[in-house]
């Protein structure tokens, strides 16, 4: 009897052998501990960094960067539990809202924080407004500023996104569907602050933008080979292990074995260990 993996469909392994040193670059933690901010769109079961071992060793990662999710508003703790949990094979991007001390900063990083992010599309607690002034708090310290929201938002912060003075980071594909690659002013911004090593994006979340839930939906092949040839040293990987959507009924329980799978299918050759290796090491700072 093959094993049963914590918040991931299926049973097999993927039939992607993951080169040395990779790295799954967007999970959650959530623990009933803490609570969840008011309003918050998502308040998934717990999800440990034990069940999600389980999940890495599936995969054959050795490194994952931890997120704190837009349950917790600003609250770190979960996600800094995690890393301490995971060790120096982890990383974090942490939420936070301006009050934060240089020094309440600088213990983030030396937690192993090197990012923030501001979920304009679930979450309660980031606003649009907060971008530059977080984006210049961060900056001394090396960290990007990771970015979700609706297209149509996106496009319209174009100016500021151009300058920001910080890396940029696009999770889950931009929120950009297969329908509005090429068509949408949105997917022209990201391409071109990709080309430009402006920002980085995550082939993470091909489930929540396919038009069918569905990491299988080829509708996804053209946008993922998009980004890949835009700049394929700004192109990272993503599980979003433990799929707080699909928990809420959203979309069908992913396969992680064969979301990583998919991948393979959107690089092909080098690209593979490129998205999974190197890249993360450049943006997280892992050892080479």
């Amino acid at each position: 009897m093959l094993p049963r993996y914590p918040y991931s469909s299926g049973q097999a392994r993927p039939a992607t052998a993951a080169p040395p040193g990779a790295c799954d670059c967007h999970i959650h933690a959530y623990d009933a501990r803490y609570p969840a901010v008011p309003g918050a769109t998502l308040s998934p079961p717990d999800a440990s960094m034990a069940q999600y071992r389980d999940i890495q060793a599936r995969l054959g990662m050795q490194r994952a960067v931890l997120v704190t999710p837009s349950t917790y508003g600003a609250d770190n703790r979960a996600m800094l539990d995690g890393l301490a949990l995971l060790g120096e094979q982890a990383r974090g991007v942490a939420v936070i809202d301006g009050s934060e001390s240089d020094a309440q900063l600088q213990a983030l990083h030396e937690a192993g924080v090197r990012g923030i992010r501001l979920n304009l599309s679930l979450g309660v607690t980031s606003r649009a407004d907060q971008i530059l002034p977080l984006a210049a708090r961060v900056a001394p310290l090396g960290w990007h500023v990771q970015l979700l929201m609706a297209p149509d938002r996106l496009a319209a912060l174009a100016p500021l996104l151009s300058a920001l003075p910080a890396p940029i980071v696009f999770d889950h594909m931009a929120r950009i569907g297969p329908q509005q690659a090429g068509a949408h002013p949105a997917h022209a911004l990201v391409l071109r602050l990709l080309e430009r090593g402006r920002a980085w994006i995550k082939l993470s979340g091909g489930y929540i933008v396919s038009p069918r839930r569905c990491v299988e939906d080829t509708a996804l092949d053209a946008l993922a080979r998009g980004y890949l040839d835009a700049n394929p040293e700004r192109v990272v990987w993503g599980s979003d292990w433990p799929h707080a959507s699909a928990s809420a009924g959203m979309q069908p329980m992913p396969d992680d074995a064969r979301q990583l799978d998919r991948l393979a299918d959107w690089t092909g050759g080098a690209r593979l260990r490129q998205v999974l290796v190197h890249n993360p090491a450049a943006l997280y700072g892992f050892p080479a």
